[in-house]
Order: structure tokens, then sequence, then C-alpha cells
């Protein structure tokens, strides 16, 4: 598979945080979702990316090209938004189109235009009286204009509430599935991850536990609900967050498709029940576990 970013023993330094010798690749056509808790250096890792800051030791390679001779050429191929949204507030869209156009070779004013009426933009308005969420629309029509190679996204609905934030995510999804985009977006709203990313890497404390596609994830990944003393040592082995109530006790198991022969008889005397987990269920199981 080819990868358009490759993070080869990553690594800053903080006072109070440490990004801790990431080695990462995202994979060329794809959307890549990247997942932690506020504070787990998703943003740094994406700053990192976009040279942004420097590291204290590793590489960054994008578009299969380094920053230190190719750091325009790079940003030229990327389209990118970042935690906040700056504009020039008494400017117009269309203005704002007209001067970033000149920092890009391959700047479409006509893709820009028909974008601002796809997210229902006025191209004439002045940008102080958009809402934050017509900004991160914005943002995003400037970030798919001059048709990137790769799209970064750093938190891009945080902070907005969840009809718009919905959409948002649903037009980002229209547009990547049909035009084939490479997408790396960050976010602890999981429920956004889960609706757009193909793959996902899940960061804790500076440190990348676990990646995989989605899929792989979801049917690895599941919750039983089981009676005690009805599981074999090797199964209850496998269940992290396990908790004892009145009526049985609940745990999830990372290792489903191993198991899953040995839960047969228990899953036919009615002993145990398996239910699916979502993206946030394993975040919370990386996290309590770091």
């Amino acid at each position: 598979m080819e990868h358009i970013v490759r993070l080869s023993h990553l690594t800053k330094n903080y006072p109070e945080f440490r990004l801790d010798d990431i080695d990462l690749e995202i994979p060329r056509g794809y959307v890549t979702g990247l997942i932690g808790p506020n504070g787990a250096g998703k943003t740094t890792t994406i700053k990192l990316i976009m040279n942004l800051i420097r590291p204290d030791e590793g590489s960054v390679e994008v578009l299969g090209l380094g920053h230190g001779r190719h750091n325009r050429e790079i940003k030229d191929r990327t389209g990118y938004i970042g935690e906040e949204q700056y504009f020039y507030e008494q400017r117009s869209a269309t203005w704002t189109g007209r001067f970033v156009s000149h920092f890009f070779t391959a700047w479409d004013q006509d893709r820009f235009m028909q974008l601002l009426d796809r997210f229902g933009l006025p191209p004439k308005q002045r940008i102080k009286k958009y809402s934050k969420g017509m900004k991160v629309k914005l943002s995003l029509a400037i970030a798919l204009s001059h048709h990137p190679e790769l799209i970064i996204l750093d938190e891009p609905t945080s902070g907005l509430d969840p009809v718009i934030r919905r959409e948002v995510i649903e037009m980002l999804q229209d547009l990547t599935s049909v035009e084939g985009n490479t997408v790396l977006i960050s976010s602890h709203i999981t429920d956004d991850i889960e609706r757009i990313a193909d793959y996902v890497v899940y960061m804790v404390q500076g440190r990348i536990p676990l990646t995989a596609s989605k899929d792989e994830l979801l049917s690895n990944w599941k919750r039983l609900h089981f009676k005690p003393d009805t599981l074999t040592a090797d199964i209850i082995s496998s269940l992290e967050l396990v908790e004892t109530q009145m009526f049985g006790s609940t745990g999830i198991t990372r290792r489903f498709p191993e198991i899953k022969d040995g839960l047969e008889t228990s899953l036919s005397n009615g002993n145990v029940r398996i239910e699916p987990v979502g993206l946030d269920d394993i975040l919370i199981a990386l996290v309590k576990g770091a």
C-alpha cells in the first residue's frame, strides 16, 4: 500500500508533555482518523506534519518529500485546516479567495465559488458576520480549492453544535468519497471519525497504542455480558474493563475472533451475550489501560 505521510521515530519534548518516538504511515487514497483525548498529542503531531513546529528527533516525510528542501511544494499540494479559523474579518469570502489564490499554483477560483454556493456561504458578506460553523465551511472551501493531494483537518468540528457538526462531516464525507482524496482528520469526537474514516489511529499520552482499519477494529473488539464462572480462564484473561454487577459481569475484548469458538457453549446456554462496541469504547479502554 502506498503511503502519503510517513513519520519515523518522531519525538517532541515540552515541559509537561512528550510526543514519544512516533512511527506512523498514512495510506494514500483513504480517510485516516486520529483519535485521542484532549492533550494526547494530536495537534502536536499534525503541526509536525505541516512543519509548523520542528521535531526534537525523528523525521517527517509528506508526499514522498522532506520539509527541508520541499516545504513550499508540500504546502502547495496540501489542504490544511487548523484548530482555529483566522480570517480578515472585514473582508468577504470572495476577497479571501482571491487573496489566498496567490499562495497556490493550482488555485481554482471557479471551484471555490462553487463550494461557497454548495456550503450556503454568502460570498459578498463580511466574514465577521459568519458563524463559527460558516467559518469552518469557508476553511474547508479554501482547503479544497487548489486540488490538494492531501487534506489535513485538526479538530475541524470542535465547538460546533451537533447539527452543524453533522453537516460538516457529511459534506466532507461526500466530497472525499466522490473524489478519492487522502484525508487525515483528528478529533476527540469519535462519532465524527466513525462516520468518515477508513483507518483509525489512537493516540494516548503522546504515544500510538493502536492503529488499524476501522472495520478490523470493530470486528476485533466486542463487549461481553456473562454470568459468573461460565467463561474459561483464557477468555477471562482477554477481557478489559471488567465490571461485576448483581446479575452478572461485563468486559471488553480486543481478541474476539480468537475467542469466538470458545464462546459457543456459553452462547447456546444463554450464559453470555455479545455486543458491538464503538470507537469511543475502544478509546476509553486504551486510556484506562494506559
